[in-house]
């Protein structure tokens, strides 16, 4: 294949790619804004009573204890929430193993198919997704959770916001964003691209790992602001969307980290418990 003609392959590929990835953001953040309109039940009182993100009105009595059901359409809705949130960062690491998994193709050399990066980086979020369904779960039985899935207690409200705020500063945290920032740098330093399906999955997963690590102190932020807040939600996707994909996105996380403390100081010291 000459250069000009893998050239227009790489950008037909490219167009593909981008628009597969912008199509699953687009029914992920479609799904979320089903759930929020119909946590809000047209304004109803929903003392003692709990929604369930299932889109389809399913209210319990907050005393009951969750059922196998509640379970998985609470841990659907983290899922699907995560690749809203999450993907739009993901698709210049994305793109890039696209490109040049095409380009090895084209020299004889074929790497494992993009989508399997991509699973595996999802993976890792699903991981995380399942995690914060048991911790929804502890603080709804805990009755620290009111039926829009905000937090009641402003001291755990504050405590949440001042960690998130710390972590933004701690070593971890600059570790994996560098290794976010840095989609060539990431595959070289963890052996380059694979050729075969399981060796890219774990790439992947490896990848949202570091995402993760990145990233789930800003997610804990939801019972904060509500996990069914939209406005809340797109904020939270638009910093981590910022922090990875700009030059000075070190420094938009510390600052955010400054935010947080600042306004956890402001709920401990100025509102009622």
């Amino acid at each position: 294949m000459t250069d000009s003609a893998l050239e227009t392959v790489l950008r037909r590929d490219r167009w593909v790619v981008s628009g597969a990835i912008g199509i699953i953001v687009a029914l992920a953040w479609s799904y979320v804004l089903w759930l929020a309109n119909d946590m809000e039940m047209g304004g109803m009182d929903m003392t003692g009573f709990r929604m369930i993100p299932a889109g389809i009105g399913i209210m319990m009595p907050a005393s009951e204890p969750w059922r196998v059901i509640e379970f998985a359409y609470v841990f659907v809705m983290w899922a699907v929430m995560m690749v809203g949130m999450m993907a739009p960062s993901a698709a210049p690491m994305i793109l890039m193993y696209a490109r040049v998994g095409r380009r090895g193709k084209a020299q004889g050399k074929p790497f494992a198919a993009t989508g399997w990066f991509a699973a595996g980086y999802l993976l890792a979020w699903s991981g995380f997704s399942l995690a914060a369904t048991l911790l929804q779960w502890v603080i709804e039985r805990a009755a620290l959770l009111d039926s829009r899935m905000v937090m009641v207690s402003n001291l755990l409200g504050a405590i949440v916001l001042i960690a998130a705020g710390i972590y933004q500063w701690t070593p971890l945290k600059e570790v994996c964003l560098a290794q976010c920032q840095s989609p060539f740098t990431f595959l070289m330093r963890h052996g380059g691209f694979r050729d075969s399906p399981r060796g890219c999955v774990l790439l992947g997963f490896r990848h949202g790992g570091y995402c993760v690590g990145c990233c789930w102190a800003l997610m804990a932020l939801l019972f904060v602001g509500g996990v069914m807040n939209v406005l809340w939600i797109a904020l939270l996707a638009l910093l981590v969307l910022l922090e990875k994909l700009i030059p000075v996105g070190r420094w938009i996380a510390r600052a955010a980290g400054l935010a947080c403390v600042a306004a956890g100081a402001w709920l401990l010291l100025v509102l009622p418990q």
